[in-house]
């Protein structure tokens, strides 16, 4: 009876004999008493830091809709536990699909692969036998119909979505979709153009720029071209469209997307992104 029990719940010998004991040897009376373990267990762990985990992307076959997932867990070896690593496979094809409001919402919602159990009562489960605090951090599901693609890089560290829109579906623009989704991963642009940047947050790069360049003691007509160029420098490391392209630093991504919008039609651009780094 221990081996049934462990091979439907996936908990320890030693769990799942003291549940057949204190149950008197009814199977789904264990696995009810190893799912109340696995709540209790998973309240106890829940203020213990989350520091590690994954990321996992998922989008459909059409390119048409996908989604970024991130849950963190105490240590890099649960991370790379299968356990783990399904979890989250399986959960960033539900966002997917179904499309939940926020965490809470898709906490509450049946975990397809095991319709019987909520996604927060699944996750209570894999707590209880992992032994770490494990938590839902956040996800982003995009679908308006626009190409879209993904990109998971450094091993599930980091990960992109990233929608087109004002083109076709194509093979073009899906290849051009995943080479932006790498271009995000790799620079971490801090938005699509200099027009999306915080106003707050060009304003303290254009004091530190103007004050470094008081010290050079120069006529305050020179001090203001020198702020000027410095922030046009800025703009090109941190708005996607102004970076060059990391696959042919001679175009930058604005003049790639006129280029494959010449080719494959219409007028492609970045309707929107999301980079998730584990921890950040």
């Amino acid at each position: 009876m221990v081996k049934t029990l462990r091979d439907k719940t996936n908990c320890g010998f030693m769990d799942c004999k003291r549940a057949l004991q204190e149950t008197g040897g009814d199977v789904e009376a264990a696995i009810a008493y190893l799912r109340q373990k696995g709540i209790a267990v998973a309240s106890k762990r829940a203020d213990r830091a989350t520091s590690e985990g994954a990321v996992w992307a998922y989008v459909n076959p059409h390119g048409t809709v996908g989604a970024l997932l991130e849950v963190n867990c105490e240590s890099d070896f649960v991370a790379k536990t299968a356990t783990f690593l399904q979890f989250g496979h399986d959960l960033v094809a539900q966002i997917a699909a179904s499309a939940p409001a926020d965490v809470q919402a898709l906490l509450a919602q049946p975990f397809q692969p095991k319709p019987q159990l909520t996604v927060q009562d699944y996750l209570n489960e894999i707590i209880g036998q992992l032994g770490e605090n494990i938590r839902v951090r956040r996800f982003v599901r995009f679908g308006n119909g626009g190409p879209v693609a993904a990109y998971i890089h450094h091993g599930g560290k980091i990960g992109v979505l990233l929608e087109l829109a004002g083109a076709p579906v194509s093979p073009d623009t899906l290849a051009l979709a995943k080479d932006l989704a790498m271009q995000v991963a790799a620079t971490n642009p801090l938005a699509i153009s200099r027009e999306d940047l915080d106003p707050e947050t060009v304003a303290r790069e254009k004091d530190i720029y103007a004050a470094q360049a008081r010290e050079s003691g120069k006529p305050d007509k020179i001090i203001e071209k020198m702020v000027v160029g410095r922030l046009e420098k800025f703009y090109k490391e941190v708005c996607l469209l102004e970076q060059p392209f990391i696959k042919n630093p001679d175009l930058t991504v604005a003049q790639l997307l006129k280029d494959v919008g010449a080719k494959a039609g219409g007028d492609p651009k970045v309707k929107r992104f999301a980079r998730f780094q584990v921890g950040a």
